[in-house]
């Protein structure tokens, strides 16, 4: 099992920054990929940001965020971090991590193996 602890959420003015970490711990031989989702209230899940733990590195951001978020990863402490910046109000949201034991294929799709809390974001006007 891998476990997932998020932290860094908070209350931010649009227009301002938060940075996300996740750290995972127990069997982190085994993922190979991780990413953010977010759900806000009254609606769907969706994708943020995907990177692949291994070689490979690729980095996969939903189009909304691109070019505002940035993901990274610090493999030797087994931690993922997602830099928010030039946050809207309509960022808020829960914010969750997610752990998978397969490389990414299709990231707004991939089903993942493990998922955190969640953490909240939110932006205000």
């Amino acid at each position: 099992q891998v476990q997932l602890v998020e932290s860094g959420g908070g209350l931010v003015q649009a227009g301002g920054s938060l940075r996300l970490s996740c750290t995972a711990s127990g069997r982190t031989f085994s993922i190979y990929a991780m990413g953010w989702f977010r759900q806000a209230p009254g609606k769907e899940r969706e994708f943020v940001a995907a990177i692949n733990w291994g070689g490979s590195r690729l980095i996969y951001y939903a189009d909304f965020v691109k070019g505002r978020f940035a993901i990274s990863r610090d493999n030797i402490n087994n931690t993922v971090y997602l830099q928010m910046n030039s946050l809207k109000p309509e960022d808020t949201a829960v914010y969750y991590c997610n752990a998978k034991r397969r490389e990414i294929r299709v990231p707004e799709k991939d089903e993942y193996d493990y998922r955190g809390q969640g953490t909240q974001v939110t932006v205000s006007s």
